[in-house]
């Protein structure tokens, strides 16, 4: 069985040109391995996902996916509840999902790792009907997701992502969403009010990407979701504890809470954009929440942290 390995050529700052290089790097570093590999490079938003999904039908070894966040969460829309593995070689502006697994930057290191690694199994989240492995998220992050993949942005890459982030600080006005429904790790179910809430992050893994970390107690592999809601009461103050949202101390910023859950309902007056691993989405007035546990295959170090 062959290594399929799915190159997004303009991931992270990357050129198209590039795409020649990352393939015949990815070959030759497979076949180290002593495996086949067969290598393809995404043409167009969604590729990743039907090129992970024949992969699959033609049992594919595993998947190896070179790219930043959105594509990985493409090709999970195609491996999650089957039996072929995927594996991550990070070169997006975040890696939110590789920063958090350990994996290597180091391209040629990423895909020894997982040649080697024993797949296991990690949880798989959804929100309004679409899959996510890492975060997915109603407001504020999911506007600057929006901002970020417009096609007039003219910077990619991490600074391009701080940039409209710094700008969005300023200028993005809070909603109100009513989280209904919410069946929470603790066994009890309510309906609550969030108003003013300029942040409601569902979270499977702890982080964004580069360590910012909204979600600092979230596992991939613990059955549950962490649903971070950060109620705005002013600019002022929520502008004075964004570093709390950013470096593991989300929960002591005054309007945030944390809740481990399963399940929840998310609603309000008009549709909402939300995004899935940093993709957006616009979605309806209601978003159904859930995790899927066990639900995908990872070939990744062993996930230590505690």
């Amino acid at each position: 069985m062959a290594v399929a390995v799915i190159i997004n050529p303009i991931s992270g700052t990357a050129r198209r040109v590039d795409a020649r290089k990352r393939a015949e790097l990815a070959a030759a570093a497979v076949a180290r391995h002593g495996d086949a590999a067969e290598v393809f490079i995404t043409e167009r938003v969604g590729h990743a996902r039907e090129l992970a999904k024949a992969a699959a039908k033609r049992r594919a070894r595993l998947v190896l996916v070179w790219g930043g966040d959105g594509t990985i969460n493409e090709a999970v829309a195609a491996l999650a509840f089957g039996d072929v593995p995927i594996g991550v070689i990070p070169a997006g502006s975040g890696n939110g999902l590789a920063t958090e697994l350990g994996i290597a930057r180091r391209p040629e290191e990423a895909i020894a790792i997982a040649l080697r690694s024993e797949p296991r199994l990690i949880d798989v989240g959804e929100v309004g009907g679409r899959l996510f492995v890492n975060t997915a998220g109603i407001g504020f992050d999911a506007y600057v997701a929006a901002q970020f993949n417009d096609p007039t942005n003219p910077r990619r890459g991490l600074l391009g992502y701080a940039r409209i982030t710094g700008r969005a600080l300023f200028t993005y006005e809070a909603q109100e969403y009513r989280l209904v429904a919410v069946d929470s790790v603790d066994g009890t179910a309510g309906s609550r009010v969030a108003k003013r809430a300029v942040l409601v992050t569902i979270a499977n893994g702890a982080q964004y990407g580069n360590n910012a970390r909204i979600a600092p107690n979230a596992r991939f592999d613990d059955g549950l979701l962490d649903l971070v809601v950060v109620e705005e009461a002013s600019r002022v103050r929520t502008l004075m504890h964004v570093p709390r949202l950013f470096n593991g101390t989300a929960e002591q910023a005054p309007g945030c809470t944390i809740e481990r859950i399963r399940r929840a309902t998310i609603e309000a007056d008009r549709p909402m954009t939300f995004h899935v691993d940093g993709e957006p989405v616009l979605g309806g007035t209601r978003l159904d929440v859930r995790v899927h546990p066990g639900a995908l295959w990872i070939a990744a170090p062993p996930y230590t942290r505690t």
